[in-house]
Formats: C-alpha cells, sequence, structure tokens
C-alpha cells in the first residue's frame, strides 16, 4: 500500500460504543481520513440485514479501511475500495474461509501484542492459585476458620521449567514474568528461530512487556509436526503454557499421546494452561489426564465448545480452573489495539512495512 496522507474512509463496527477519545485523537492524527464508527452485537454481526440496517450500501462502496472483530456472512456488501482490514483480536480465525481471505489480496492485520500483560498476570494468577492451594484457603476465609492444614505445603517455582508453546507476543510477557520469579524459560515457535534477527519480535509490543530481542528461553524449539512437538514436550517441563493460533495444522495438537510425553508416562506430572483455543486441545484426552494424573491440573481459559456445557466433567475437577474465555479482558484493550492500528496508519502514510500483518498461508 503506497504512501501518502491517509485518506478514504474508515469504518469500524465493533461491539462496544465508540471510544470518542480514541477516535477524535484518529480524527486529528489523520484529517484527510473520514472515520465511521457503527456499534453493533455480536449476533448482529451474523445477521445481513442487521449489518445492512447498521451500515448504508453506500458507505461500503467508500471503505478503505476496516476497524473489526466480526466475521461477517458472506456476499453480504461489496467494498471494492478496501485496502486494509485491521482486526482488534490476537487472530484472524474468524476470517478465514470468508472471501475476503481467499479471493482478495487485501491486507490484514491484527492487534497481536496488546494481550500480553494482562494474559501474562491470569496465567500466573491462575498457576499460583492452584500451587499455593488458595481454593482451600478461601474456603476456611468464608468459613472464617484460622486453618492452615498439614496439607499446605507449597513448593515455589524458582528452577522450575515453563515451556511456552507459541512464543509470540503472550508467550513473551509469559516468559518475562516467569524469568523474573526464577523459572527457566523453554520456546516452541512454528518456525525455527536459530539467530539473533529471527527471534525478534518484530510486532507491536507495550513498553516495559514482552521479550524484544528473545533472549529470555533457554532452548528454543519449532514445528508443526507431532515429532517436533514431542521432542519439546520431553524436555522437563513442569509447566506448560498454550498460546499458539488455531489452524489446521495446531487443531487437536495436543493430545493423549502429547500429555504421556510430557509427563514422562505419568512419573513428572505437568500443569497445563490453555489461553489460546480450546480445539488445539482434545478435551477428552485432557479429561483423561487430569483424572488419571498424568496431568497436575490445568488452568482453561478456553474450552471446546464455548460457552462450556454445564456436564462437562471440567467443572467438577478439583485440579482445574475454568474461567469464561477473559483473560484477554483489560482496561485499556481499546486504546491499544487501535494503537496499533495508528501505527500502521502511519508506517502506511511512509510506504513501510506494517506490523502485524496477517500471513494467509500459514493461517495467522
Amino acid at each position: 500500500m503506497g504512501g501518502g496522507p491517509a485518506s478514504g474512509l474508515l469504518l469500524a463496527i465493533l461491539p462496544f460504543p465508540e471510544p470518542t477519545h480514541v477516535t477524535s485523537h484518529l480524527r486529528s492524527r489523520f484529517p484527510a481520513l473520514q472515520i465511521t464508527y457503527t456499534n453493533i452485537s455480536l449476533a448482529d454481526s451474523q445477521s445481513a440485514a442487521a449489518i445492512e440496517a447498521a451500515v448504508p450500501s453506500h458507505v461500503w462502496q467508500q471503505v478503505t479501511v476496516l476497524v473489526t472483530l466480526f466475521s461477517f456472512p458472506p456476499d453480504v456488501f461489496g467494498v471494492p475500495n478496501l485496502e486494509l482490514v485491521h482486526l482488534i483480536s490476537a487472530g484472524s480465525n474468524q476470517l478465514q474461509g470468508q472471501p475476503l481471505w481467499k479471493d482478495s489480496d487485501v491486507t490484514i492485520t491484527t492487534s497481536s501484542g496488546i494481550h500480553g500483560p494482562q494474559i501474562a498476570e491470569w496465567v500466573i494468577m491462575t498457576g499460583l492459585v492452584a500451587s499455593h492451594k488458595y481454593h482451600q484457603l478461601y474456603e476456611s476465609q468464608k468459613k472464617r476458620v484460622w486453618e492452615r492444614g498439614s496439607e499446605y505445603k507449597v513448593r515455589d517455582q524458582v528452577g522450575k521449567r515453563i515451556g511456552v508453546l507459541g512464543y509470540g507476543s503472550i508467550g513473551r510477557q509469559v516468559g518475562r514474568v516467569a524469568k523474573a520469579m526464577g523459572m527457566d524459560v523453554v520456546a516452541y515457535t512454528a518456525t525455527p528461530k536459530t539467530t539473533a534477527e529471527s527471534r525478534r519480535d518484530h510486532g507491536f509490543i507495550v513498553d516495559g512487556t514482552g521479550d524484544a530481542d528473545g533472549s529470555i528461553p533457554s532452548e528454543w524449539y519449532s514445528g508443526l509436526d507431532k515429532e517436533s512437538l514431542r521432542k519439546f514436550l520431553k524436555q522437563d517441563l513442569d509447566w506448560l503454557v498454550v498460546s499458539v493460533p488455531l489452524t489446521e495444522q495446531t487443531k487437536h495438537f495436543l493430545g493423549e499421546e502429547e500429555f504421556k510425553v510430557l509427563s514422562h508416562g505419568g512419573k513428572r506430572p505437568a500443569y497445563v494452561t490453555n489461553i489460546a483455543r480450546g480445539k488445539i486441545i482434545d478435551q477428552d484426552a485432557l479429561i483423561k489426564a487430569l483424572k488419571d494424573g498424568t496431568l497436575s491440573g490445568a488452568a482453561l481459559d478456553v474450552t471446546d465448545p464455548e460457552p462450556l456445557p454445564s456436564d462437562s466433567e471440567l467443572w467438577g475437577l478439583e485440579n482445574v480452573i475454568i474461567t469464561p474465555h477473559i483473560s484477554s479482558t483489560a482496561e485499556g484493550y481499546v486504546e491499544r489495539t487501535f494503537k496499533v492500528l495508528e501505527q500502521n496508519l502511519e508506517l502506511r502514510e511512509k510506504g513501510e512495512k506494517l506490523i502485524n500483518v496477517v500471513k494467509r498461508e500459514r493461517g495467522y
């Protein structure tokens, strides 16, 4: 996308009211760019009639930049002048299979990089809740009982190994915090990271977070095949954090055999945290491993399906923490996602390479 001042029409169609302080800043920064904001619900985003009512056809004809979260019904609108789609999510799987994805070369960018701080805090919080047996302490508090209990023995995280399956922006912040706690960090990526330059983070980074130069991990592993994955899982990991995007290659990436490899046949039960997508894990295999002691426990912000049915065994397992896909929710989310967009609009003006560009061939 060539250089020059940002112009045309930016349409933001999102499931929350217009953040006027943010859009006012963009209008000031890019005066030649017209900005139209539409608030529709997630349910309405899947209704052709609702979309057509919210955004008239003549507006779609003018759109050059689309900011959204949604996967729209196919052929709901024609957008002949569309040049850039900015997703406020870290992933882009909602667009895969759509005409926009398959039949166009429109640039798609994501908000990867904005979720690291809050998700990393959720990862560490839930991990410590489990390792410090906070559930028991909270139950005692509710009963107004000063009760330590003979079973309250805690092994801190110093010297333990955490494997980060998907060392992207979120994984890098998990690695940063884990390293500060005295843990050894092992990284896994889809493609090899054998040079200092390849290990750098070239995406959006929240100031003071992450691992920009990739110096934190003591070891790096890579691949999209099960053999490479299992080699990584054999590295005496105490804690496995799943943060890979959902693609055809990563669907059910972790199953019964992988959990056995991770735990060395149950001799070293590991803790598993999933903040990615539920379908990356074979959920039946996960439940089995949690029940038979192959795994010591799990913290799940994502499940398969979502919402998790009330009759799922996961709800009743004492070694499982479940939250309703909220680990990325935080104050400042909206400001950060529009900051990514602003940075890309600035790069676009200069005719320079954008950040967080989706590579369709790899799925993210």
